[in-house]
């Protein structure tokens, strides 16, 4: 049998980050744990409810989100494909020819968001970059690049005569433009935005106004509840936003899973209406992993050597693991509030409150019938969100459109949990792009709609600015 492919060099504690055991769920509520939890597991808790088959369903969900994919030798694909059979080191079948990363938790390290490198080195690993160019793609999604597509890869499995080639589609890196935002009182902080720079690319150049957007990971808290409420409600909330002079808008796009227009829900810009097709997306995109839904490799037509590398005619992850990954982020609960009781918690929420911060953050939700994972359904959760899209201003504008989602749109973020992101696995980047190294800085970015919240919180005193603060991280 002839060698596999060899890898691209990457980091070998991508490989294993995050491989931590579990423990029992803190809720959703903030109640003392059955035991305690270790900080680093805050998002890592299986929401209470779960029968003895589903936890069953859960751990092996959780088996395939830490399992990290290796590329497929041709002869194994001519002699014989299982799925059930692992690689060497226990690790699936089927990465690339060109992918960001060899494992979910690669890049969602104990499930929490990612780091974007302070010094602009590159090629980044936990972030993404999106491509597009003007005009509607399949289904008035975005348009992809001829060369690239929707996203550019950095890594890739493919054989090369040319020893000097870089590896994957190009590089690409950041650097960093700073700049000085002075509070009313006199404080100033330095805010820092990232500049894009795309070098070696192997395809030929960028298509002419081509459009590129930073996206930083995502934290995996409590998608399920999200999942979980009504479409109903989410268009209500928009029509009470319009009584209160806001603009929150859902956006509408394809869903694959049912050959439809939906409500989109989840990423940055509410691209996606279900974790399932959200997933099958991540396999497809970030790891070059075919399942049934993306069947084809992510290869543009002008990539000839990507093409050679052989394709399966099974899908790469099989439904039964698709099917259990999915569960295990649905099942995810959101880790309770801490120090609520706190006389400067108490406070700064009152202050969060009189910033309108809440308008967009509404601070509780409810689900519905949700005959999926019955455990969701009919609660009262407080994730901080309207899940719907805003106009934030050109500051943080990416000029990339998203279905009906403009260049200066984002969803708003759930807020819940945010205070343990530091503790799970040491990021406090946040913003699309990772821009804002703590929660002030990325309070101060906030424009268009969030203008006026922005502005009172820059009118504070210190102390006030540092009990809202304290909120949020309590959440």
């Amino acid at each position: 049998m002839k060698p596999a492919p060899i890898l691209r060099p990457l980091a070998a504690a991508a490989l294993l980050a995050g491989l931590a055991a579990l423990h029992p769920s803190a809720g959703t509520e903030e109640k003392p744990a059955a035991r305690p939890i270790p900080p680093h597991a805050a998002y890592l808790q299986p929401v209470p409810g779960l029968t003895p088959e589903q936890q069953q369903t859960f751990r092996a969900g959780e088996k395939v989100f830490n399992n990290f994919w290796i590329a497929i030798p041709n002869d194994v694909i001519s002699q014989w494909w299982d799925l059930s059979q692992p690689g060497p080191g226990g690790g699936g079948w089927g990465l690339g020819p060109t992918f960001v990363a060899t494992s979910c938790v690669s890049c969602h390290v104990q499930a929490g968001r990612g780091r974007v490198p302070d010094k602009g080195t590159g090629p980044l690993f936990q972030q993404a970059l999106r491509l597009s160019v003007p005009g509607d793609g399949p289904h008035g999604g975005p348009n992809p690049d001829p060369h690239y597509g929707t996203q550019l890869q950095p890594f890739d499995i493919i054989k090369s005569k040319d020893q000097t080639r870089q590896a994957g589609e190009g590089e690409v890196h950041i650097d960093w433009r700073t700049r000085r935002f002075r509070f009313a009182d006199g404080e100033t902080v330095e805010l820092r935005q990232p500049a894009i720079r795309i070098e070696k690319l192997n395809y030929g150049p960028l298509a002419p106004g081509v459009m590129t957007s930073l996206r930083n990971t995502q934290a995996i808290v409590g998608l399920g509840y999200l999942e979980a409420v009504s479409e109903e409600d989410i268009l209500a909330l928009a029509a009470l936003q319009k009584s209160q002079g806001l603009n929150g808008r859902p956006n509408y796009v394809r869903d694959d899973i049912n050959d439809r227009i939906a409500l989109g829900r989840f990423g940055w810009k509410a691209n996606q209406p279900s974790l399932r097709q959200q997933i099958a997306g991540a396999f497809h995109s970030d790891i070059g992993i075919t399942s049934s839904l993306y069947r084809e490799q992510n290869c543009p037509a002008v990539q000839k050597d990507c093409h050679l590398e052989k394709n399966p005619e099974k899908p790469e992850v099989s439904d039964e693991l698709w099917q259990q990954v999915a569960f295990w982020a649905m099942s995810l609960d959101a880790p309770a509030p801490v120090g609520t009781a706190s006389p400067a918690v108490q406070r700064g929420e009152k202050l969060f409150h009189a910033a309108t911060c809440a308008q967009c953050h509404v601070p509780e939700l409810k689900t519905g019938a949700f005959p999926e994972l019955p455990a969701l359904a009919h609660k009262r959760i407080r994730p901080y969100t309207d899940l719907l899209l805003h106009d934030m201003g050109p500051d943080l504008a990416d000029g990339r459109p998203d279905f009906r989602a403009g260049g200066a749109d984002w969803r708003t973020p759930p807020l819940w949990g945010i205070g343990r992101s530091k503790q799970v696995n040491g990021s406090t980047h946040f913003l699309h792009d990772g821009r804002a190294r703590n929660l002030v800085e990325a309070i101060l970015w906030h424009g268009g709609e969030a203008t006026a919240a922005r502005e009172h919180f820059a009118k504070l005193s210190k102390k006030e600015r540092e009990e809202l603060i304290a909120f949020l991280e309590a959440l």
